[in-house]
């Protein structure tokens, strides 16, 4: 057990600059409230739910994250910050990073039947602050969702999501096979249409520029003569 909860610590740790020690980060409150789950979930699957549901409560009010004890966690989940929502259905796989404000959400059944209603997310996966991941849909391994995004369609192995509603981009493959992105999104990687308008902008200026260099360069220069003659009839 020691051993798994240092391997924890130190995938954290790869992930978060911030900390200086180990210790450091048994206080933060994504660590703290997946450890309560671990108990509560143990709990919900003995069908002691008002325990399970107890400990839930404890978590969410310690730790501002609100992880459902029903809901199947894999290692090493790093939720950084608080107020994130993690469904009674939702499935999350290993190496997983939950940034704040984040919410694994259920849709809400028609026949009155529960079933599956969260989300399922692969081993890799990176979630921006603020996304919305909603319904019994899948996030493929190594999937990005930038900051803010809603996902409510399956979101394939490797891409990333944006926008509202999320759409998918490509992804080059040096950037596909990296360990581990911030935040989801590259920082050099193409993933706003503003940023073609902005190259489409600036070299339409270019050409702009280049033509009247040329009317410049082809506009006669003015001899001296001419300056003094304008100058006799001004006067």
């Amino acid at each position: 057990m020691l051993d798994r909860l240092t391997e924890y610590l130190d995938s954290v740790r790869a992930r978060d600059p911030a900390p200086h020690s180990r210790w450091e980060i048994l206080l933060y409150p994504g660590v703290i409230a997946l450890g309560l789950h671990r108990v509560a979930h143990w709990l919900y699957e003995a069908r002691l739910y008002f325990l399970a549901r107890l400990i839930n409560h404890v978590s969410r009010f310690l730790t501002a994250i609100d992880i459902h004890p029903g809901a199947t966690i894999g290692r090493n989940l790093f939720i950084d910050h608080g107020f994130v929502v993690i469904g009674e259905t939702a499935e999350v796989g290993d190496n997983v990073t939950i940034y704040q404000c984040v919410t694994l959400g259920g849709t809400n059944p028609t026949n009155g039947v529960g079933g599956k209603r969260h989300p399922t997310v692969r081993d890799n996966v990176i979630i921006g602050s603020g996304a919305q991941i909603i319904g019994p849909i899948t996030l493929g391994s190594r999937a990005r969702v930038g900051a803010n995004a809603v996902v409510t369609d399956d979101v394939p192995e490797g891409a990333t999501m944006i926008g509202l509603k999320a759409r998918s981009t490509l992804v080059p493959a040096e950037e596909w096979i990296k360990d581990f992105i911030p935040y989801g999104t590259p920082c050099e990687e193409n993933c706003a249409p503003s940023r073609d308008c902005v190259e489409k902008l600036e070299t339409e200026l270019a050409s702009l520029r280049a033509e009247m260099a040329e009317l410049k360069a082809a506009m006669p220069t003015p001899t001296p003569v001419t300056a003094k003659r304008s100058g006799a009839k001004r006067g």
